[in-house]
């Protein structure tokens, strides 16, 4: 597990939109998905709601490792890489439904257990 180096939490506090997650089954086909609903928890670990995962919460119960892109207001992109787990309850659970729109069902939590950190080509951590 890799804490966000001080750049990159700022980053994140700068970030601008939706975000893209990645995930693959497990044939090694690509999906990916827009996300809103997502908070850094503890400044290593990325959790994302799942409102309406289909492919993504299987991929993730397949063991798929994930990779997760954003970018700043200023257009700078970074990459966190990382393995999931999946909350239905407990603390980072209790966590995402503290922010989690009412109008969306919070099913779960994915937890992006951030490994590598990359902006552009560069590895940041």
């Amino acid at each position: 597990m890799t804490k966000l180096p001080k750049l990159v939490r700022e980053a994140w506090e700068n970030r601008d939109g939706f975000a893209i997650l990645t995930t693959v089954d497990k044939t090694g086909v690509p999906n990916s998905v827009y996300i809103g609903a997502v908070e850094l928890y503890k400044e290593s670990k990325i959790v994302i709601a799942d409102n309406y995962f289909d492919k993504t919460k299987a991929n993730i119960f397949n063991g798929s490792k994930g990779s997760f892109l954003f970018i700043t207001k200023e257009r700078k992109a970074y990459q966190l890489k990382g393995t999931f787990t999946y909350r239905t309850e407990g603390n980072i659970f209790d966590f995402m439904k503290s922010w989690n729109s009412d109008k969306h069902p919070g099913h779960a939590a994915a937890i992006l257990e951030i490994e590598e950190i990359y902006s552009g080509a560069e590895k940041v951590a």
